[in-house]
């Protein structure tokens, strides 16, 4: 059984195949097209397929567009009930529900010998509900979805026994958690559908002053869903205009509604919990990319484990959706083994991309112990390894590294991608060292927890602590990365610490690296010194007096 899933009609592009019942390939458009988020910065322009991933995906595993059995696409137009007179009009919600009408005859140019008549709409809440129950590692536990909208909702909770999901809540719009945090994101002075993280952080620089008006108007209700109320977001901290800076009492907004937040969603997990009894949760949609959330509903919610899709967002639906199809065509489904689901180049490719590049490189005996070198002496180092990453984390496949015990190595970070400087970086660490530096919910190998830094380690990995005494933790697995586990083992030689900073290979505006051209580009366009790129290293050479570089 071959299902191809497609995410398409709201942000971030994406495509998954499924090949009896394993997702073997995963990756969202911006990868390929280099437009961060994969679309035209044009509201929900549904037109726009992930043509470019939908294929690679296709050849990754060798097979033809004609040899597919479905297409699943994260978006039912039946459920969204769009007049027809709003279809010819060409509104938004016209052309959403046109464009999925049409979408297996827009694949078909992309894809040629395509059948559309093999295409299936998966609803998109139960899209990402799969991705979280089937891709996840629990046969049966409970499950929570949230994010801005699909068709008609903003929420599901419900229960999965055996791969068998029992619907128990659904929130329908206009009330929308994940809509109110973009809405405030927006009001801040940052892109909505986007950059919700970046309220995130502005949150720890704030007190939550404003909770009380945030509790009158956002709050669950007894059917396990939640009320929004419109609120004047203008009378609580003006709105940030295009080039001026923040101040205290956006700070207080962020902080406010990232609490409000945190108590709804608390309340929402123990109405789920009182219904199913179960010891497990699976989470996915935008919201649970919100870490602080998700450590919050870890050490105070009802729920013993809690696993998260690490593409929770949008991305994400095209593996449920493909996950999903594939089940209920009778394939035995297994859940996803590693997010190292991308592009990636055996050795004699990349020795050859270096080559046309015309750029140095070496083959070090021990890369890992070359690389610590590097960064112990303070350096900083492009990392390409493997396939990349699904979903929005580096997790040690491509990222920037760096010194954990260099404060001034936070602010050298954020100056080297262009980002604010309130945006933490966060620390990668081996798993059996991570307890008795982080306190938090561990183990935590995709990025989506936030853990307290034990009091004896704040002062030795600065560069990694927020200002509210937190880091966001990657726990490092020896069989599942034994080379950035080697790395790390390296440090810890060289320098007493086994974390390093760990943040994604890009710069502002830029998705992440993903092809070696990618990682040439970035290397060559900012202040890193070294790039590791598979089993070689180029150095940065530094000019001479006279301008030119030593030969």
């Amino acid at each position: 059984m071959r299902v191809l899933g497609v995410n398409s009609v709201f942000h971030d592009p994406s495509a998954a195949l499924v090949v009896d019942g394993e997702c073997v390939a995963a990756a969202e458009e911006e990868r390929f097209s280099r437009r961060k988020h994969g679309k035209r910065p044009v509201p929900f322009s549904a037109w726009e397929m992930p043509e470019l991933a939908a294929r690679w995906c296709l050849e990754q595993a060798g097979i033809s567009a004609a040899e597919l059995d479905a297409v699943a696409f994260s978006y039912d137009p039946a459920l969204a009930e769009i007049p027809a007179d709003d279809v010819r009009a060409g509104t938004w919600e016209g052309m959403r529900t046109l464009y999925a009408q049409e979408a297996p005859n827009f694949l078909r140019t992309a894809l040629p010998g395509l059948d559309p008549g093999i295409a299936r709409f998966v609803p998109h809440h139960l899209s990402h509900a799969a991705s979280a129950y089937l891709a996840g590692p629990y046969r049966s536990c409970s499950v929570l979805v949230l994010d801005g909208r699909g068709e008609r909702a903003s929420h599901l909770a419900g229960r999965c026994v055996e791969g068998e999901l029992e619907v128990l809540a659904a929130q329908e719009l206009p009330h929308s958690l994940g809509l109110l945090y973009e809405e405030v994101t927006d009001h801040l002075g940052f892109l909505r559908s986007s950059d919700e993280y970046k309220v995130m952080a502005m949150a720890s620089y704030g007190s939550p002053r404003f909770l009380g008006r945030l509790r009158e108007a956002v709050r669950a209700t007894p059917d396990g869903g939640f009320v929004v109320e419109a609120l004047d977001l203008q009378s609580l901290a003006p709105r940030i205009r295009p080039g001026e800076g923040w101040r205290a009492e956006h700070a207080d907004l962020a902080a406010s509604v990232q609490r409000r937040l945190e108590e709804v969603l608390l309340d929402l997990v123990r109405w789920l919990h009182d219904r199913t009894g179960d010891r497990r949760l699976a989470m996915a949609g935008g919201v649970a990319l919100n870490c602080v959330a998700n450590s919050r509903l870890a050490e105070e919610g009802p729920f013993e484990q809690i696993w998260v899709q690490p593409a929770a967002g949008d991305a994400g639906t095209a593996m449920g959706a493909a996950l999903q199809v594939a089940r209920d065509l009778d394939e035995p489904v297994r859940p996803m083994r590693t997010p190292a689901l991308g592009r990636g180049w055996d050795d004699d490719e990349l020795a050859r991309r270096l080559r046309t590049a015309a750029v140095a490189f070496e083959r070090p005996a021990d890369l890992g112990d070359a690389v610590a070198e590097i960064i112990a002496g303070d350096g900083v180092v492009a990392w390409f390894q493997g396939r990349s990453e699904w979903g929005p984390r580096a997790l040690g496949h491509r990222s920037l590294l760096a010194n954990a015990g260099r404060a001034d190595n936070l602010q050298r970070l954020n100056d080297i991608k262009g980002r604010e400087q309130f945006r933490p970086v966060a620390p990668m660490v081996l798993l059996e060292r991570a307890a008795a530096i982080f306190d938090g919910p561990l183990p935590s190998p995709h990025m989506l927890f936030t853990h307290r830094v034990r009091s004896g380690w704040r002062d030795r990995i600065p560069a990694v602590v927020h200002v509210d005494g937190t880091a966001r933790a990657q726990t490092v697995d020896r069989a599942e990365e034994p080379l950035v586990a080697h790395l790390l083992d390296c440090m810890e030689r060289r320098t007493g610490v086994p974390v390093v900073v760990n943040t994604s290979l890009n710069t502002a505006g830029r998705p992440m690296v993903d092809d070696p051209r990618d990682a040439l580009e970035c290397f060559g366009s900012a202040p890193v010194d070294a790039l590791a790129i598979g089993p070689f290293l180029v150095r940065r050479h530094h000019r001479n007096g006279n301008g030119s570089r030593p030969r």
